[in-house]
């Protein structure tokens, strides 16, 4: 096991790139919001002053509205579409147009508690700074992602629910069109294998909708009426009601009283929203199209990560156990990101089928959570193993226990820290 630490070590040191690390190098040379949140909670662990910094240097990136953008482009670096010049934002440091779920709030709250535990100086001040960066960020999901108060917040692009091709959005955005004036020229086919990766088709929407939000400024209430693409999403709802917990316990902490209040009235409409989603008939939770105003029904790992949020009455959780069980059921790597076997699932395409080791973590936690230790334990086992034999590839084939698409990945090396301790 010792090597296994030591190589995750290895691996975020290769991927720093000065306070803050790539998830992975040439396949993503730039500064990933969720990935760095993953990351921090790693440092955590060994590196106290570098875990803050990871998202110090993600905040550099905050839109004046409160925004945390996907991408930071610190630097330059010709590897990757779509660069800064697609996106068009305007910004002095140039960013992304579009967010990422914001798990910040979690890890901000494992820097600070690993930080009070080791006694490290100046830990209040940075965790301050931080705190107020993350609500700011978490008023921005209230008010542009949840204009009409439902307590669930939307995605108006498949990048911005860090799960870019899943099954999920299919149908939602095959209404989105596939032209674009914007040249399609794809890096990551040259980095990892083509079935590996998102379909062409699929980059054409993608990037029709950069073209679309940027048309309108990036403001937001204009994306809003314009969006072809807007989902209540599950799964970033979750962890955005995790997160709000953890800034309320940090706002105790820190002795703001106002902000931990504001931020409850946040939580209590959003736990009810989200249990609202819950549909007994398929045993987890669904995300909804707002524009044609039906559930998503695609089968998808989404619909359990609420649990990393919500308290569920037993025989919810019980229901919720015995579906992750199914699908878990003769897989070598648990747990798979779309049921195996639907029509719709590719084990080895990026998120339609394989196992990633922070959704894992998440899951984890959500079962740990809702007393459901047992299917933790197995869970974690499962992901520590499929590490320690094949290395820290992005993700795995659920079926063959395969590494695929990028190799040496950094939230993976995180999670390993955080899982294997």
């Amino acid at each position: 096991m010792t090597k296994h630490f030591d190589e995750a070590y290895r691996i975020l040191a290769a991927n720093d790139r000065g306070g803050y690390t790539v998830p992975t190098d040439r396949l993503y040379p730039f500064q990933w919001n969720w990935d760095s949140a993953f990351v921090a909670m790693g440092f955590a662990t060994y590196d106290i002053d570098r875990a803050y910094r990871e998202l110090e240097r993600l905040v550099e990136g905050q839109w004046e509205d409160g925004m945390i953008p996907h991408i930071v482009f610190h630097q330059p670096s010709d590897t990757y579409f779509p660069g800064p010049g697609v996106w068009r934002t305007g910004h002095t440091i140039p960013t992304s147009g579009i967010t990422q779920p914001p798990v910040f709030g979690i890890a901000l709250r494992a820097v600070h508690e690993a930080a009070e535990k080791a006694g490290t100086a100046n830990a209040r001040a940075r965790t301050l700074a931080l705190f107020h960066a993350g609500l700011k960020w978490h008023r921005w999901w209230y008010s542009a992602r949840d204009p009409e108060g439902t307590g669930l917040v939307a995605l108006l692009h498949p990048w911005e629910s860090g799960s870019d091709n899943s099954p999920a959005w299919d149908i939602a955005l095959a209404r989105v069109p596939t032209t674009t004036d914007t040249a399609v020229v794809r890096k990551d086919t040259g980095h990892v294998d083509a079935a590996m990766r998102p379909r062409d088709e699929d980059y054409r929407r993608f990037i029709h909708l950069v073209d679309t939000y940027a048309a309108c400024g990036w403001e937001p209430a204009k994306q809003w009426e314009k969006a072809p693409f807007k989902v209540a999403e599950v799964q970033t709802t979750a962890i955005l009601l995790k997160a709000g917990e953890d800034l309320v316990h940090l706002a105790g902490i820190l002795g703001l009283d106002e902000a931990a209040e504001e931020l409850a009235v946040y939580n209590t409409l959003t736990r009810e929203a989200l249990l609202a989603q819950w549909r007994p008939k398929l045993s987890r939770f669904v995300s909804r199209d707002l524009i044609s105003n039906e559930d998503i029904e695609a089968p998808t790992h989404a619909g359990f990560i609420p649990l990393l949020a919500l308290d569920l009455d037993k025989g919810m959780a019980d229901a919720a156990a015995a579906e992750m069980k199914l699908w878990s059921d003769g897989m070598k790597v648990a747990f798979p990101t779309t049921k195996p076997f639907v029509g719709s699932f590719e084990a080895k395409r990026y998120w339609r089928g394989p196992s990633w080791a922070i959704i894992n973590w998440l899951l984890i936690d959500g079962l740990t959570r809702n007393g459901l230790a047992d299917m933790a334990v197995s869970l974690r086992s499962s992901t520590v193993s499929a590490i320690e034999t094949e290395g820290f590839a992005e993700y795995f084939d659920p079926i063959t226990g395969e590494g695929c698409g990028g190799l040496g990945f950094s939230w993976t090396g995180a999670a390993y820290l955080c899982l294997a301790a």
